[in-house]
C-alpha cells in the first residue's frame, strides 16, 4: 500500500469557508440594518402625510384681494405646527417612534400650503452598538387647502 504525501494546502479550505461565512453574515447584517432604516422612513413619511393633511385643514377664511372679495383658505405657521403636533398626539406617534420631533421647517411658506417635517431616531437591529444614538431620519410632506363649491 502506498500512502500519499500530505498536500501543502491541507486546512486552507476551512479558512476560506470561515471567511465566506463571515462575509455573508456581515452582508446580511448590513442589508437588515438598511431595510430597517428604509421601513422606518416610509412609516415616518406616512405619518408626515397625515399630519400635513390635518394641518392643511386648520385654515381660517380670508379674502383673496380687496376688490374680488372671494373667500380663500389662509394658513398660519403656528397653527399648522400645533395642528401637526395635535395629530401626532392623537395617533400615539410619540410612543411608537423614538425621539420623534417636529422639525423647524414645519409651517407655511406662502399661507396656502402646509409643510410638515418630522424627524426620528432609528435604531437598526444588530448594529445598534455602533450607533447608540440611532440614525436620524427626516420626512417632509406638503398639503394645500382649497375651497370649492
Amino acid at each position: 500500500m502506498s500512502r500519499r504525501a500530505p498536500a501543502s494546502d491541507d486546512g486552507q479550505m476551512m479558512v476560506l469557508i470561515i471567511g465566506y461565512i463571515l462575509l455573508a453574515l456581515l452582508l446580511a447584517t448590513v442589508v437588515m440594518a438598511a431595510s430597517s432604516v428604509y421601513l422606518e422612513h416610509k412609516k415616518l413619511l406616512s405619518l408626515a402625510d397625515g399630519a400635513s393633511v390635518a394641518a392643511a385643514d386648520s385654515f381660517t377664511l380670508g379674502q383673496l384681494g380687496s376688490s374680488a372679495g372671494t373667500p380663500t383658505a389662509v394658513l398660519d405657521g403656528g397653527r399648522v405646527r400645533s395642528a401637526a403636533v395635535d395629530y401626532l398626539e392623537r395617533n400615539g406617534a410619540f410612543a411608537r417612534f423614538s425621539d420623534l420631533a417636529v422639525a423647524p421647517g414645519t409651517g407655511t411658506p406662502d399661507g396656502a400650503t402646509a409643510v410638515v417635517t418630522l424627524s426620528v431616531a432609528v435604531h437598526p437591529p444588530v448594529v445598534n452598538f455602533l450607533v447608540p444614538d440611532g440614525i436620524r431620519v427626516e420626512a417632509s410632506s406638503t398639503a394645500r387647502s382649497r375651497l370649492s363649491r
